[in-house]
């Protein structure tokens, strides 16, 4: 018999003023699982395990294990307070799960603390779109090589690719899921010009909580137990969709009319996010749980928002099912159809989101912090593809021949209701947001508004789907209400002010937009500055350079 793993490290969650949540994984339920701490490991705290209720593999598994068709996999879920913390104090700590057989095993020793107080300096990662993507274990270790030890993680969402599918968590073959490449444990070899360098990734996550926001890929689609993980990731369907579906089945899908049947019918017939949030101890707010909260976190108060839309092919082609219209085979099946790059969660005035938001950005929380920070997934301002069409629920469009029979349905975005734009961003200029910070386009690219608030997306680990200045054109139809370069809202990128890479003809980029250069960017809260900094990864042996940098502060406009 093997001997027992763990499945990951211990990570740290929720930390409060004189407690912290301790979480790892096993692949076994086991019979004690604690965490012991302190300088002498004299403290216990005893875990309280669950088993996670939709990991799955299938074909489509990077494993050495081969799966031929969709599995449940079994995988437990241990947390545990740690309590009595003094704030400002570090201290050891180590966790051990003992097997039903009776064999334990121990994780190596770590550090915890209490949630920091007000003034004590911290250094932030700031970070999104890993997805298993090929420089994230690299981008990951450089972060803890240039920096050290973190204080915080802040996540602007695309944890991995397919929520369900475990492996992109814990272990996919290549090296790079999504615990090891925080946690130092990846083994991913990266290949540039015939050179072959093992990236770790880098031990953050044991020593700093992680807070994060929901992007499209923690978002999983319509449930079955035979379609493939993927095609159900993109099944997705608007709740009112799911809604009328219901009023068809009801009498035979739940007879009884018991609400939580009914619930959990919508849940699996349009969306959810049900893995990420089993995963995660996040801060909840009481109207949109995990999916949306505030947090304090030293000097920075990070408000958190569930903004994203499901991600459909750019692709025009008959045969695409995509954000500007459905394929032509499915005209006629509704079951079918994607209905275009449709919202998850509302955000316009009078939704509960909304509702939530104002109150929190009057909240004393806020008023009194010195840094505000607002984190979501997608961009409002971006040179990336992802930024058009605009943020706003898809208009379908049915065309119909003279006999009424349908020959195409398009989907439109009205500009002038981008929700972001028209609803958010407003919002945060008011209160006086500092720094609001997302992902989605896989890439570095930063703004600022007139009055200061600054806008970093800084998502760039290896899938990068470009930046759209000069010849470079979006795959977007020939239509004005949709950019095909540039910022589609405005704002002019900012250079980067220290090191900015250049074009051919030696001008400064105001983006990194790479498959080979990676970017990680950390918020020092002792200084107020934001610093980003790139590493070449062609050039194993080269030195992670500064490339930007500028203070937090409306009195700071870089």
């Amino acid at each position: 018999m093997l001997p027992p793993t763990l499945l990951t490290d211990p990570f740290l969650q929720l930390p409060a003023s004189t407690s912290v949540r301790v979480v790892w994984f096993t692949e076994f339920v086991g019979m004690q699982h604690t965490v012991s701490y302190g300088e002498a490991g004299d403290r216990t705290a005893v875990a309280h395990t669950v088993q996670l209720s939709r990991t799955r593999e299938d074909a489509d598994s990077n494993l050495t294990t081969r799966y031929t068709q969709v599995t449940p996999r079994p995988i437990w879920r241990h947390e545990a307070e740690v309590t009595g913390l003094v704030p400002g104090d570090r201290l050891p700590y180590w966790v051990t799960s003992v097997r039903e057989d009776g064999a334990s095993v121990t994780s190596q020793t770590f550090t915890l603390a209490a949630a920091p107080s007000p003034g004590q300096p911290l250094k932030i990662l700031l970070t999104s779109d890993h997805q298993l993507k090929p420089m994230a274990a690299a981008n990951l270790q450089k972060v803890v090589e240039t920096i050290g030890q973190v204080d915080a993680v802040f996540f602007a969402g695309d944890l991995v690719n397919v929520p369900d599918r475990a492996s992109e968590w814990f272990d996919d073959a290549a090296g790079g899921a999504f615990f090891p490449v925080l946690q130092g444990r990846a083994s991913y070899d990266l290949e540039k010009n015939g050179v072959t360098t093992r990236y770790r990734g880098g031990a953050v996550i044991q020593h700093a909580p992680l807070y994060a926001a929901i992007g499209n890929h923690e978002v999983m689609g319509r449930f079955s137990s035979i379609a493939r993980l993927n095609d159900q990731f993109y099944n997705t369907a608007p709740r009112a969709i799911a809604e009328q579906q219901y009023r068809d089945v009801a009498r035979y899908a739940n007879p009884t009319h018991d609400p939580n049947a009914y619930l959990a019918w919508i849940h699996d017939y349009s969306f959810n996010t049900g893995t990420y949030e089993e995963i995660l101890t996040l801060p909840q707010s009481q109207s949109g749980g995990k999916r949306y909260y505030a947090v304090t976190v030293g000097d920075v108060h990070l408000i958190t928002l569930y903004i994203t839309n499901v991600w459909r092919s750019y692709q025009q082609t008959p045969d695409a099912k995509g954000k500007w219209q459905e394929r032509q085979q499915d005209l006629h099946n509704p079951d079918n159809w994607g209905y275009g790059q449709h919202l998850f969660e509302a955000i316009t005035p009078g939704s509960a989101q909304h509702t939530w938001l104002v109150q929190a950005l009057q909240s004393e929380a806020f008023q009194q912090a010195k840094y505000t920070v607002v984190m979501f997934h997608h961009p409002p301002h971006s040179l990336g593809e992802n930024s058009v069409p605009a943020y706003t629920d898809p208009v379908q469009q049915i065309d119909r021949d003279d006999l009424g029979r349908v020959t195409a349905i398009r989907y439109h975005y009205p500009k002038a209701n981008d929700y972001i734009l028209r609803d958010v961003v407003p919002l945060l200029e008011q209160a006086g947001v500092d720094l609001v910070l997302y992902g989605h386009s896989h890439l570095w690219n930063r703004f600022t508004s007139p009055t200061g608030m600054h806008f970093l997306e800084t998502s760039n680990v290896g899938n990068s789907y470009g930046a759209y200045l000069g010849n470079c054109r979006r795959h977007v139809p020939d239509d004005p209400n949709y950019a095909a370069i540039g910022n589609p809202n405005g704002l002019p990128p900012q250079i980067p002010t220290v090191a900015p890479l250049r074009d051919k003809a030696g001008q400064p980029l105001p983006y990194i937009a790479s498959n080979d250069i990676t970017v990680f960017s950390v918020l020092d809260t002792a200084t107020g500055q934001v610093c980003s900094y790139y590493f070449d990864t062609r050039l194993p042996e080269s030195e992670v350079v500064l490339c930007d940098r500028f203070s937090l502060g409306r009195s700071s406009i870089a």
